[in-house]
C-alpha cells in the first residue's frame, strides 16, 4: 500500500484533457484508475488582434504575471511568436505550477508565493508592495476575478489584462461518470465546478454530492459546499497536493 497508494481507487479527472495526462500518469502509477471527464475545453484565444498590439509593447512593461500554467502556455508562445523578451521584463504567478511551467520554457527567475498559492499570495510578498509607476501585463483567460489588478492599481501600478487563451465548456455526458460512479473527484477551478453542477438534474446532484470532493483552493471548496456537496477536501497545490491528499484519505478511515 506504501508504494501504491492509491490502490482500489477510481479517481475523476476534470482538468482539460491536455492538462489531465500528466495527473492520470501519476494516479495510475499510485495504483488507482484515472476516469477522465475533462469539464472545460482550453484554445488560444481566436481574435489575437488586442494580443499581439500589447506584446508589441511588452518592453514598456516592468513586470508579466501569469495567472495559470495556461497563461504561461498560450501567453510565452505568443510573445516569441512575435520576438525576444524583453531583458527588462520581471515575472511572477500565482502558483508552484505556474513556476515550473515557467521553468520548462527557459523563464529562471519567477516572483511567486512560497504559501497560499493565489492572487491574495502573490500580493503579500514584499516584492509587490511599492510598485507605484510600475506597469505591469497579466496573462490570463478571457475572463477572470479582478482582484488582483484593482489592487495593484491601488497601490499605483499600471495594469492591462491580455487575454491569450479562451476556455469553453466540453460536450460532455454526465452519464459517463454515473455509470460506473469513481471514488472521488478532482475539481480544479469554480469555473468548472459551476459547469459541473449545472450538468447534474436531482437524481444525478444526490449520487454525485455524495462522492469525496477533492479541490485546491478554499473558494472552491466554499462554493462546492454551498452547492451541497457533502465531502469536501482541501488539497495542497499541485498534483503532488492532490496524490497526497488522496492517498492520506484512502489510508484513513472513510
Amino acid at each position: 500500500m506504501a508504494n501504491r497508494p492509491l490502490r482500489g481507487l477510481t479517481i475523476a479527472v476534470t482538468r482539460p484533457r491536455d492538462q489531465a495526462v500528466k495527473l492520470a500518469r501519476r494516479i495510475e502509477q499510485a495504483g488507482g484508475v484515472p476516469l477522465l471527464f475533462p469539464l472545460l475545453d482550453i484554445s488560444a484565444v481566436a481574435d489575437t488582434r488586442i494580443l499581439n498590439e500589447q506584446i508589441s509593447r511588452l518592453g514598456e512593461f516592468d513586470l508579466a504575471i501569469f495567472i495559470s500554467p495556461n497563461a504561461v502556455q498560450y501567453g510565452i508562445a505568443a510573445i516569441r511568436s512575435a520576438g525576444a523578451i524583453p531583458d527588462t521584463l520581471k515575472f511572477a504567478t500565482v502558483g508552484q505550477g505556474s513556476v515550473k511551467a515557467l521553468l520548462d520554457l527557459g523563464i529562471a527567475s519567477v516572483i511567486a508565493p512560497g504559501e497560499r498559492f493565489d492572487s491574495e499570495g502573490l500580493l503579500a510578498l514584499p516584492e509587490l508592495q511599492n510598485v507605484a509607476g510600475w506597469h505591469m501585463i497579466i496573462f490570463r483567460g478571457d475572463a477572470g476575478r479582478e482582484f488582483l489588478g484593482d489592487t495593484l492599481k491601488a497601490r499605483g501600478a499600471m495594469v492591462e489584462y491580455a487575454a491569450c487563451y479562451q476556455r469553453s465548456k466540453a460536450p460532455l455526458n454526465i452519464k459517463a461518470l454515473l455509470d460506473v460512479p469513481p471514488d472521488a473527484i478532482s475539481v480544479t477551478s469554480s469555473e468548472a465546478l459551476g459547469y459541473l453542477w449545472q450538468m447534474l438534474d436531482g437524481d444525478a446532484r444526490t449520487i454525485l454530492s455524495g462522492i469525496p470532493l477533492f479541490v485546491p483552493h478554499a473558494r472552491i471548496a466554499a462554493m462546492a459546499r454551498e452547492q451541497g456537496w457533502q465531502q469536501v477536501h482541501l488539497t495542497g497545490s499541485g498534483d503532488d497536493g492532490l496524490i497526497s491528499a488522496l492517498a492520506e484519505w484512502n489510508a484513513g478511515d472513510r
